[in-house]
């Protein structure tokens, strides 16, 4: 199993096993979520080559019930190559994304006091310019594009009002994840 999956086994194996013993969505309702974050691609294959950039996403937050909640998001994404390449024969590739993203995710949330950790997963589309280019792959799209979006974070605060996240999208047809290390922030609708 990837080393990357790892975490996201253990935390949803986690999450199920608990998630009768505790309320997991700790704010039902509806709400608004804005995240802004450092925005990263990189590619599925192990080279140490990437692009950095911005990435903000907005979420229309649905809590049906206290242990699930529905996500509907629009965002945007823009890296460019990594200027600071450690190995100089990887100097020539790059991997960016330039899109604007929308789709749906689902939440799991196990809300310890001040602190809920949280595991989010979905399906999406991206339009945009995207490039792998890589010493076994060169590919180079533009249009849109189905991504996977799945996502590891702390809601923090009194009423977990607060996000700190790891959100990744995988698009397997460019063979590229993108992503960001974001904070977020969510206010009532009611």
């Amino acid at each position: 199993m990837s080393t990357i999956f790892r975490p996201l086994a253990f935390l949803l194996f986690f999450t199920l096993c608990f998630s009768n013993f505790v309320l997991a969505q700790p704010n039902k309702g509806q709400f608004i979520k804005a995240s802004v974050g450092y925005g990263l691609t990189i590619p599925l294959e192990d080279y140490n080559i990437g692009g950095t950039g911005f990435y903000t996403q907005g979420e229309y937050v649905i809590g049906i019930r206290k242990w699930f909640g529905v996500r509907p998001y629009a965002g945007v994404i823009f890296t460019s190559p990594n200027e600071t390449v450690t190995d100089a024969s990887l100097a020539q590739y790059r991997v960016t994304t330039k899109a604007f993203m929308f789709g749906g995710k689902i939440r799991i949330v196990a809300p310890i006091p001040y602190v809920a950790p949280y595991f989010e997963l979905g399906l999406g589309s991206s339009i945009g310019s995207f490039e792998t280019y890589t010493p076994t792959k060169h590919i180079k799209a533009n249009g849109i594009q189905f991504h996977v979006p799945f996502s590891l974070g702390l809601a923090i605060g009194k009423n977990h009002d607060f996000e700190l996240e790891l959100t990744y999208y995988s698009y397997p047809s460019l063979e590229q994840v993108s992503g960001a290390m974001a904070l977020g922030f969510s206010f009532p609708l009611n």
